[in-house]
């Protein structure tokens, strides 16, 4: 394939974008410019096509430029951009969110996943009066101050004990004395997580997590382990916050509280929500199990949520036709069933090219990483996969118009059809065979 023109639009960016790309996910060793997408292909400045499994990080559950959501952003945008006020298709869209998923009492609109969980951290302190919360070692919840901590590391080594884990900055930057707001722990071990709640009770306010573990490796819970949350949380009086950023309307029309059979006391949902268009909620009870207001707060003004670009009416058109389609359609069980299929295929090809490729997640998304290892259930345990090794994988098919996000996270649209499921195993065998005979 030839770039040139990507490689001239990125000279350009460079001299007046911060690193020549407006999100640090975006670096590249060759920056791409993008020009038009539609269904499950993009197309890049210099006409190369792809066929698309990175779904710009995951929101466009429905694939490119869905016809239907583009319509009902053009015809509600007709109307007016933002109000600064309420309007009908904000509360047609809270109505059915309050229908679809099982902890949204109330909630409130923002513009990013990162907004949201900040509300959802400090309405737990105001609601609980503590101030710390449990987070998880390679779990993201945006890139505000307050969360930067336990995202990333360079190696194992760096993480310390796992039952005093080293909390490591994820940037320059950061107050001091930050890492006392919060407790870090490895994910997927209910038994260390039940001794260090226990000790520390008294000074939880919340335990955040992702419903899977997305960002790192695609790592489904294990079984009990967010039941096991929900206890801990309503024994001790403690907030259970579910990230539902990737999760939601990807795993079901509930989030993975609905799949899962879990339900939080606050929840956030944005990505697949709206298909590309800025749109977060944050939902939750209007009080906790044991009687303290909750949402209420935020009902009464008592803790503060604001935005002026909040419920703006492209985002909200997109977000209620997003969520009409994805029910009219049933498009869930064809993302499991094609996702499945594609994770089949390329076990298959990775036995007979006789590479090490463990294919892990639940179908709608999933990761594929070179290790001996059977199974990863953790942060810590990603350290194993061979990174080197996977980013010529993911470089090779992207030459071949394959596009795969390059940490090995694929995402599956209801615009995939059995033919690019076909497509892409054939291209990512090439692949293997190529690698195993190097």
């Amino acid at each position: 394939m030839q770039h040139e023109k990507s490689r001239q639009l990125d000279e350009r960016a460079r001299r007046v974008l911060a690193g020549g790309v407006a999100s640090e996910f975006r670096k590249s060793a060759q920056p791409l410019f993008y020009e038009s997408g539609r269904g499950s292909r993009i197309t890049d400045v210099d006409g190369n096509e792809y066929l698309d499994f990175t779904l710009s990080q995951g929101p466009l559950i429905l694939g490119h430029s869905n016809p239907q959501v583009l319509q009902a952003v053009q015809e509600y945008s007709e109307r007016g951009q933002l109000f600064a006020g309420q309007h009908l298709q904000e509360l047609e869209l809270a109505e059915k969110l309050h229908e679809l998923i099982p902890c949204a009492e109330l909630m409130r609109f923002s513009l990013s996943g990162s907004e949201a969980d900040h509300t959802a951290i400090r309405l737990a302190r105001a609601t609980t009066g503590k101030e710390k919360f449990l987070r998880f070692e390679g779990h993201y919840h945006g890139w505000f101050d307050n969360v930067a901590i336990g995202v990333s590391a360079p190696d194992e080594a760096a993480l310390g004990s796992r039952e005093n884990p080293e909390k490591i900055r994820w940037t320059k930057g950061l107050p001091a004395r930050i890492e006392e707001e919060m407790i870090v722990l490895p994910w997927n071990d209910l038994e260390l997580l039940e001794q260090t709640v226990a000790a520390h009770q008294d000074e939880i306010a919340a335990i955040i997590t992702e419903g899977v573990m997305c960002n790192n490796g695609c790592i489904p819970p294990r079984p009990g382990f967010l039941q096991g949350i929900r206890d801990l949380c309503d024994k001790y009086g403690i907030v259970f916050i579910l990230d539902e950023v990737i999760t939601g309307f990807r795993l079901g029309m509930g989030g993975a509280q609905k799949f899962y059979d879990i339900v939080p006391d606050l929840a956030i949902f944005g990505k697949a929500m709206a298909s590309g268009y800025p749109i977060s909620v944050l939902c939750g009870r209007r009080k906790m199990k044991g009687g303290k207001p909750l949402m209420e707060l935020i009902e009464k003004g008592e803790v503060i949520h604001a935005g002026t670009m909040n419920s703006n009416n492209p985002s909200v058109a997109a977000a209620l036709a997003t969520v009409q389609v994805l029910e009219a359609e049933n498009v869930h069980p064809r993302l499991f069933e094609l996702g499945q299929s594609l994770m089949d295929k390329l076990r298959e090809a990775a036995r007979e090219a006789n590479q090490p490729l463990l294919v892990q997640g639940l179908g709608p998304m999933f990761h594929t990483g070179f290790t001996d290892e059977t199974e990863i259930n953790d942060y810590r345990g990603t350290f194993a996969y061979d990174k080197a090794k996977l980013s010529h994988f993911i470089g090779a098919m992207h030459e071949r118009g394959l596009r795969v996000i390059g940490r090995g996270l694929w995402y599956i649209s209801a615009a995939h059809t059995e033919a690019d499921i076909d497509e892409a195993a054939n291209i990512a065998g090439e692949v293997l065979r190529e690698m195993g005979s190097a």
